[in-house]
């Protein structure tokens, strides 16, 4: 990931495992001094609709993303790539058997994971890696991942024994039919700010397809200007608790709000937000399902 990222990660890391650091921005900078977790709870509690929010976060969707890219290889076109994003396993102990449920019978090529394996960011790791291995115990073929703001780099041994190859500021080739197909990975760029675009785009060869898995989707402009022409981000959680309609009420993603869920586009890059295939602070979704998503990969004629 490169030297000087590694230092500021490690760097930050020990800040905020000695409480002189902060995930939250906005609205989320007092999480030193709020409890928000336990007061989202106690609300949607007093309401009477905490059962009906849990029952949300259980309730994973399958979504098929079907995107034309142009200059894709055509021997990867049809290419069915699984989208798995903040989890948080560590969150709620039911959270496994639900994502397993889903995996049931899906169809795809290979899986990636753009991060936020943990939600309890200062205990250990041990529950939310017992927990991702009884997943991923469930997932085939080849599996690629990168680090979110929840993620410490403690946990890149226990990942890669569950045969999880991390992409640290990294590219890497996949190989079908004598082509190439691309896949770089950078590091969190939301709290961490230890990415390194440029550093990922020099391992592709100039005239390769590549897509880029970014934690956070505010590396757009970045990203585009690279030359990646695919992007495949999480973090947002689709807003987790919204309004009737999917309205977003509030988050901590400097990116314009249509980039917050789904599809998108900026200039030649397209991209996919996924709202989540598990939940942060508080197991609970209003308007927002949590989703396992399914690329479908199509050369653009």
């Amino acid at each position: 990931m490169g030297k000087a990222n590694l230092h500021k990660r490690l760097e930050r890391q020990q800040l905020h495992i000695a409480g002189q650091a902060w995930h939250g921005k906005g609205l989320f900078r007092f999480e030193h001094r709020v409890d928000f977790p336990r007061l989202v709870s106690l609300f949607f509690k007093c309401m009477g609709l905490y059962g009906r929010g849990y029952r949300n976060y259980l309730d994973i969707r399958v979504v098929e993303n079907v995107v034309a890219l142009p200059g894709l290889p055509p021997t990867f076109d049809g290419l069915r790539v699984l989208q798995i994003a903040d989890l948080h396993t560590d969150l709620d102990d039911a959270l496994p058997d639900a994502v397993i449920a889903r995996l049931q019978g899906l169809d795809y090529d290979l899986c990636i994971n753009t991060g936020d394996f943990r939600n309890r960011t200062r205990d250990s790791l041990h529950a939310s890696m017992a927990a991702t291995r009884v997943i991923y115990e469930h997932i085939h073929g080849p599996k690629y991942g990168i680090f979110g703001n929840h993620d410490f780099l403690e946990k890149v041994p226990d990942l890669e024994a569950m045969g999880i190859r991390l992409l640290l500021n990294e590219s890497v080739p996949i190989e079908k039919d004598g082509q190439q197909l691309w896949l770089s990975g950078i590091d969190d760029a939301h709290f961490y700010e230890s990415h390194d675009i440029a550093r990922a785009r020099s391992q592709v060869p100039d005239s390769a397809f590549a897509i880029m898995l970014s934690h956070t989707p505010q590396t757009y402009r970045e990203v585009e200007a690279a030359g990646y022409r695919f992007m495949l981000s999480g973090h947002t959680h689709g807003g987790q608790i919204c309004l009737p309609g999917g309205h977003i009420i509030s988050g901590h993603c400097p990116t314009p709000r249509p980039m917050w869920r789904g599809p998108w586009q900026y200039g030649q890059l397209k991209g996919y937000t996924s709202p989540g295939t598990g939940s942060g602070s508080s197991p609970l979704r209003f308007n927002c399902p949590p989703e396992l998503t399914v690329h479908v990969l199509r050369c653009e004629i």
